[in-house]
C-alpha cells in the first residue's frame, strides 16, 4: 500500500484538463446492460471505480474492451443477473446495476453496496421506486432480490430525508425505460450526471423528458439499441482544481470543464474573492487578493455539492476569519476535520456544522484519508502546508481522480509515493 508525500509551498500555475465524470460514467456503463447491441462510451476515466464497474459488467456476461478512455461493451456468451458481493461491496455506485438488470431480465440479485464511510446511505429510495414499478423485493443474505414478470409504469415520489437521490433516480429511470406505460418520477435528482445518463438512454431509443428538472417523465419502449456517447467532464474534479489554484495562490486554466455545472461553487469562490474567467468549456482561476471567509450549506443540485464540502473546508482553514460549513446531505461527512486539525487547522464541529477559524498557515503532518473527498481535502491542505504531508490510504483518491498526481505535478506541485 502506498502513501502520498506532498511538499507544500508551491504556487500552482499552468493548464490542466479535466477527466470524464466518475458519477456519470458508472450508471452509464451500467445502462449498457439494457441491450445486447454494442455501446461505445468515450471519455471513460481510468479510475478504481470505473474499472470495478467494467469488472461487474464482465461478471454479468458482457464483452468489454477498454483502452485509451474508450470502452466498448457488447453481448458476451452468457447473460447473468447476479451482481456479486465481492465486487459490489467495494463501491456503492455499483448498486445501480439493479435497475437495468430488472428492466432487461425481469429479475435481479444485487449485493447491498459498500464504498466510502461517510455516514448512513440507505437504499430505501431505490427499493421504493423499483417496487412502484411492480417488482417484488426481498433481502436475503446481504442481497437484494427483485422480480417482476412485467414492469409497469407508475407515478412515484422519490424525495428523501435529505432531498433527492442521484443513484435512486438513475436506478428507477433505467428500470422504467423498458416498463410498459408511463412513469413519472417526482422529486427526481437534477444533477448533470442524471441528465447525462438520460441523454445516453435516449440515444439508445428510450423516451425520457424532463431530465434536469424535479419531474422526469418516461414512456416505456419494447427494446433499446446500441449507442455511442461521450461522458461529461467531472465537475467535482474541476472544482477541486479551482480550489487548488486559490489555496496555493496560483493561476490555473482548467480545460474540459463546464462552468454551467459549477454555478454554486463559482458563486461561493467569487464571494470569497476569487478571480474567475469562464467560457463554455473552460475556466481560469487566479488568486489576486486576500480571500474572505464564507458560509456554505450543502444541498442537492443546483445547490452547493456535498462532494465539494471537504475541499472548501481546506481552503477556509487558511482564510482569515470564521467560516461556517453546514452539511445537509450527509450530516456525518466530517471525517476530514480531525486530520485537518492535525495539520494546524482550527475546526470545531457542532452537529451538522463545522466552524472554521482560519489560521495563518498549516504544517505538514502524517494524515489518513477516510474517503474520496476527504482525501482530496488533505491533498489541497498538503499543497499549502509548510513541510511534507504524508497521506495514507490514498487508494480512496484513486477511486475518483484520474492521474491527479501527474496533473498537479504538471502545475508545479512536488509529490512522490512511498510504501507504507
Amino acid at each position: 500500500m502506498d502513501k502520498l508525500i506532498i511538499e507544500g509551498g508551491v504556487k500552482l500555475k499552468g493548464e490542466v484538463t479535466v477527466s470524464g465524470a466518475k458519477n456519470s460514467v458508472l450508471p452509464i456503463l451500467a445502462a449498457t446492460l439494457l441491450t445486447d447491441d454494442a455501446c461505445v462510451i468515450k471519455g471513460v476515466p481510468d479510475l478504481r471505480d470505473s474499472n470495478t464497474m467494467l469488472k461487474i459488467l464482465r461478471s454479468l456476461g458482457k464483452s468489454v474492451e477498454a483502452e485509451g478512455g474508450v470502452a466498448t461493451i457488447a453481448a458476451g456468451k452468457n447473460k447473468g443477473f447476479v451482481a456479486d458481493y465481492k465486487l459490489v461491496s467495494t463501491m456503492r455506485a455499483s448498486f445501480c446495476v439493479l435497475g437495468p438488470l430488472l428492466g432487461r431480465f425481469k429479475k435481479a440479485k444485487v449485493s447491498l453496496p459498500g464504498g466510502c464511510i461517510i455516514g448512513v446511505r440507505p437504499v430505501d429510495l431505490h427499493l421504493k421506486g423499483i417496487k412502484a414499478l411492480g417488482a417484488a423485493i426481498s433481502i436475503e443474505g446481504g442481497y437484494v432480490l427483485a422480480k417482476a414478470p412485467r414492469l409497469k409504469g407508475s407515478h412515484m415520489y422519490l424525495g428523501g430525508v435529505y432531498g433527492s437521490s442521484v443513484l435512486a433516480t438513475d436506478n428507477v429511470m433505467m428500470a422504467a425505460v423498458l416498463a410498459s406505460g408511463r412513469t413519472v418520477i417526482e422529486s427526481a435528482a437534477c444533477e448533470p450526471e442524471v441528465v447525462d445518463l438520460a441523454e445516453f438512454l435516449n440515444k439508445m431509443g428510450a423516451k425520457i423528458k424532463g431530465h434536469g428538472t424535479p419531474i422526469i417523465e418516461i414512456e416505456g419502449v419494447k427494446h433499446l439499441h446500441g449507442a455511442t456517447h461521450t461522458i461529461i467532464p467531472d465537475r467535482i474534479e474541476a472544482g477541486t482544481l479551482m480550489i487548488a489554484a486559490l489555496i496555493t495562490r496560483g493561476d490555473i486554466l482548467i480545460k474540459n470543464a463546464f462552468p454551467a455545472h459549477l454555478g454554486a461553487v463559482i458563486d461561493k469562490l467569487q464571494e470569497a474573492g476569487a478571480s474567475i474567467v469562464k467560457a463554455e468549456n473552460w475556466l481560469r482561476v487566479t488568486y489576486k487578493k486576500r480571500l474572505k471567509p464564507i458560509n456554505i450549506t450543502t444541498l442537492p443540485y443546483p445547490g452547493f455539492p456535498t462532494d465539494m464540502q471537504a475541499q472548501m473546508m481546506s481552503l477556509m482553514t487558511v482564510t482569515t476569519g470564521i467560516s461556517v460549513i453546514t452539511e445537509k446531505i450527509y450530516p456525518d461527512r466530517f471525517m476530514h476535520v480531525a486530520e485537518l486539525n492535525r495539520m494546524g487547522a482550527y475546526i470545531q464541529r457542532e452537529g451538522p456544522h463545522a466552524i472554521v477559524n482560519g489560521v495563518k498557515s498549516l504544517s505538514g503532518a502524517p494524515v489518513m484519508a477516510s474517503d474520496l473527498r476527504a482525501s482530496a481535502s488533505l491533498v489541497l491542505a498538503g499543497l499549502v502546508a509548510h513541510g511534507d504531508t504524508a497521506i495514507s490510504r490514498i487508494y480512496h483518491l484513486e477511486r475518483g481522480y484520474e492521474n491527479i498526481e501527474e496533473k498537479l505535478e504538471k502545475l508545479g506541485a512536488r509529490t512522490r509515493r512511498e510504501k507504507e
